[in-house]
């Protein structure tokens, strides 16, 4: 009560009227009160005080948000040996794929192949503890180690004194902790602003842009920068086909050998079904048997060479052993100066590439990754990460398929994975020394070559949406002509236009009436029982857009309403960006088809607004106008879930416009399907939902129509048997109206009566309201006026 008074008491120094509403206070109807069955209901608004209360820390809350932190918790302590032989089967699998691509990608980020291991057994350790995703595996990934590459390159022409693995590992630590942040405070629900054809887009390009720029490696040609727009490569590729060496039997073969052996085990699978997981593990461990394989070939042909520049064809060279450039990573103020223009491509894909995959093998296996979280796992991986070495990591999509058919069944299988590339780094790195580079560069072919988005998917995106299948290919091509980088941000931010275009432009729909019935194809065959005037007919009314853009049947004549009355839906949201031109097309629609009450508003021709001049001079008014008055206006807010100042300002305007064009009467505001109670209360706060005092002077005998449901204990069934006879005949007596089942009480509050359930409702209670209103004016004007109403309520609606 003392808050309430030092308020009023504010507001009075403020000069703010707090009673402008001027709400009718007294029961809405005596008769419903004086029913014993009928609970009133008055609605409560929400307050501002509720809203801030809302985003008060709690203790459950808190407990929460660390729970969620380490999502392990929940599954850890139920793990068994089921589950170990699943992990250490797919996580094995997995190792034998990461060793050769590892090395491979790091050779893309301009960096020795020891750092592509580095970065492997990081993100394979320490993922599993933060994932929300047991099939997505964290380490090198193609595009990502490309991007670094760029930007090594860029920055090494400013700074040619800073080594290429110190520009990386910083990189990696400053969008590490980008990520990390994000994810800490949960917004990972930014991830949502890249759309899923930005994600084929920047996929495509990218592979395009990788393949094409491994083919001078493949056939062993020097002398060609590889990163320079793909379009170039390919052209000076061709160019120099003459200058090939025998590293192109080495790729070339092994590239052939990659694909034949995915095709045999295609076919094979198909062929023998009750074989699949055999012909499945034999497909994914190609890659391991193809580098052995050329690792033998390359030790027979090279096996007295001692340096890897003497070789019969370009070779890896030596490897070292372990972690040797484990330390902290160098970060000062020349570095992130030289890096920091970088910083947004960077984290762009690494938060794209890693749930884009993430989502996708979520949906396949029947679980809900937490964005926020696996930005949390991106985050703490790239900041822990460059302390033993490691460049950007991210999710990648080819091992991360591998690893879901392989029967992964915990993220704990990322831990033998580690586990097999701490081997290799210890045990194998003598064996490296002889890998053909050729040979490598197939594999990053032959690997990236399944990023690139089919055919049939895209024919799917223009069956679904034409326009973006054009940021598809204009993102695609310009990666093409340009860099990946530029092809990223196309993408985004034409596929932002896009649907900013699309709120802009939004079209709401006008409503018609159509009787609806409802039968089976059986039932058809009677069509006495559902043509009209048959009595036992089973109609409904619904309500459907009057030009049909719906694709609803366009032989079916829609009908008003009822004269004077608009149905209009919004259809995308209802804010500050489209309510200009929602406003505009219900205006315009309002006074097209509904005329202004008095035709001779204007007693001489200078009275009149210069957009609305009249007939020519010298010529009368059409007082032969016969459309219906502008009454009743009824919004469908099913799409609407948030209005704001200038939404509900510009509602406020037309009101008053429409309110001008049918003076004197005024036109009845009716809602339907209002989804929030802030909405709600910005309504009522502009003057609509309630009836003012001044409006139940006007119309003392009208009862709104509510829509009214069973509260409390409902006689639904019977209390001691169950019996479902006593439910359908309860039901059967409430279809026919002979009484209500149990205490009823309103939907929406007695105090709302503008606000309603659904269209249906709305539409019925706006027809109560006029035809109450005629019949007051019916019954107090002279027989002139009464024979104009009644008129006007038979009329047709334009």
């Amino acid at each position: 009560m003392t808050t309430n008074k030092a308020g009023r008491f504010l507001a009075k120094a403020l000069v703010i009227d707090l009673d402008y509403r001027k709400e009718h206070q007294e029961p809405i109807s005596s008769g419903a009160a004086s029913v014993s069955s009928v609970e009133t209901y008055v609605e409560r608004e929400p307050t501002a005080k509720e809203y801030l209360l809302s985003f008060k820390p709690t203790v459950g809350g808190f407990k929460h948000y660390l729970h969620g932190l380490f999502p392990f918790v929940a599954w850890i302590f139920h793990y068994n040996l089921t589950w170990l032989l699943g992990d250490v089967i797919a996580g094995v699998t997995v190792g034998f794929v990461v060793i050769p691509q590892g090395m491979a990608y790091a050779l893309l980020a301009k960096l020795p192949p020891e750092y592509g291991l580095y970065t492997s057994f990081v993100g394979f350790l320490l993922y599993w503890a933060f994932a929300t995703s047991k099939d997505i595996t964290i380490g090198t990934v193609a595009v990502m180690s490309t991007i670094v590459g760029n930007i090594v390159i860029k920055v090494q022409k400013k700074h040619p004194e800073m080594p290429a693995e110190q520009i990386a590992r910083a990189l990696a630590l400053i969008s590490g902790c980008v990520l990390l942040f994000i994810g800490l405070i949960r917004a990972g629900w930014i991830v949502e602003f890249i759309p899923l054809i930005a994600i084929t887009s920047f996929m495509t390009g990218a592979a395009i842009s990788i393949g094409v720029g491994q083919v001078p490696a493949l056939l062993g040609i020097p002398g060609i920068n590889t990163r320079a727009a793909p379009y170039e490569v390919i052209i000076n590729t061709l160019k120099a086909l003459p200058k090939a060496k025998l590293d192109s039997a080495m790729g070339l073969s092994a590239l052939f050998m990659l694909y034949g052996i995915r095709i045999i085990c295609s076919q094979m699978t198909k062929r023998q079904p009750n074989r699949k997981k055999f012909w499945f593990f034999l497909s994914t461990l190609r890659m391991a048997f193809v580098i052995l394989l050329y690792i033998l070939i390359s030790y027979l042909a090279n096996r007295n060479v001692k340096v890897a520049t003497k070789a019969k064809f370009k070779i890896l060279g030596k490897v070292p052993r372990g972690f040797k450039h484990a330390g902290a990573p160098t970060i000062n103020t020349t570095i992130l100066k030289a890096i920091a223009p970088d910083l947004p491509v960077t984290i762009i894909v690494l938060i794209l590439e890693h749930i884009a995959i993430s989502k996708s093998f979520g949906r396949i296996n029947n679980y809900v990754i937490n964005p926020s979280q696996e930005l949390v796992a991106v985050g703490f991986t790239n900041v822990f990460g460059p302390f033993l070495g490691a460049y950007p990591a991210t999710g990648s999509f080819s091992r991360t398929a591998i690893k879901s058919k392989a029967g992964v069944r915990t993220p704990l299988a990322g831990i033998f994975t580690a586990v097999i590339v701490l081997l290799a780094l210890y045990a194998l790195t003598a064996v490296f020394f002889y890998i053909p580079s050729s040979s490598l560069a197939a594999i990053i072919i032959h690997a990236v070559g399944d990023l690139i988005t089919p055919p049939n998917v895209v024919f799917q995106f223009w069956e679904t949406s034409p326009f973006e299948v054009i940021i598809f290919f204009a993102g695609v091509l310009l990666t093409i002509f340009t860099n990946i980088e530029n092809g990223i941000y196309l993408t985004i931010a034409t596929s932002l236009a896009l649907l900013l275009w699309r709120h802009l432009k939004s079209h709401g729909a006008f409503l018609g009436k159509v009787n609806i019935y409802r039968a089976t194809p059986d039932s058809l065959a009677h069509k006495e029982s559902y043509g009209p005037g048959a009595e036992d007919r089973k109609a409904r009314e619904a309500f459907v857009p009057i030009n049909h853009h719906d694709g609803s049947n366009p032989q079916i004549e829609v009908e008003s309403p009822y004269p004077g009355v608009f149905i209009y839906r919004f259809s995308e949201g209802f804010t500050y960006l489209n309510q200009q031109h929602y406003m505009d097309e219900l205006v315009s629609h309002a006074q097209h088809i509904a005329r202004p009450t008095k035709l001779d508003r204007f007693a001489k021709i200078g009275d009149r607004p210069w957009n609305d001049p009249g007939p020519r001079r010298g010529q009368q008014i059409n007082l032969d106008d016969n459309r219906p008055i502008l009454r009743a206006i009824v919004l469908d807010f099913s799409s609407v879930n948030h209005v704001d100042v200038t939404s509900i300002q510009g509602l406020v305007d037309v009101r008053n416009q429409l309110d001008r064009y049918a003076a004197p009467e005024q036109v009845e505001w009716h809602f339907a399907s209002i989804n929030n109670r802030w909405t709600k209360r910005a309504l009522t706060a502009a003057g609509f939902g309630y009836i003012s005092t001044d409006r139940v002077r006007a119309r003392s005998h009208w009862t709104p129509v509510y829509s009214f449901a069973a509260v409390g204990d409902t006689p639904s069934r019977d209390p001691k048997t169950g019996d479902v006879e006593a439910q359908d005949e309860i039901q059967r007596i409430g279809e026919k109206n002979e009484s209500f089942p149990g205490k009823l009480s309103t939907v929406h509050g007695q105090n709302r009566p503008y606000f309603h359930i659904d269209v249906p409702a709305a539409v019925e209670s706006a027809i109560a309201g006029i035809e109450t209103k005629l019949s007051q004016v019916s019954s107090g004007s002279s027989e002139t006026h009464a024979a104009q109403g009644v008129a006007e309520v038979h009329a047709k609606s334009g």
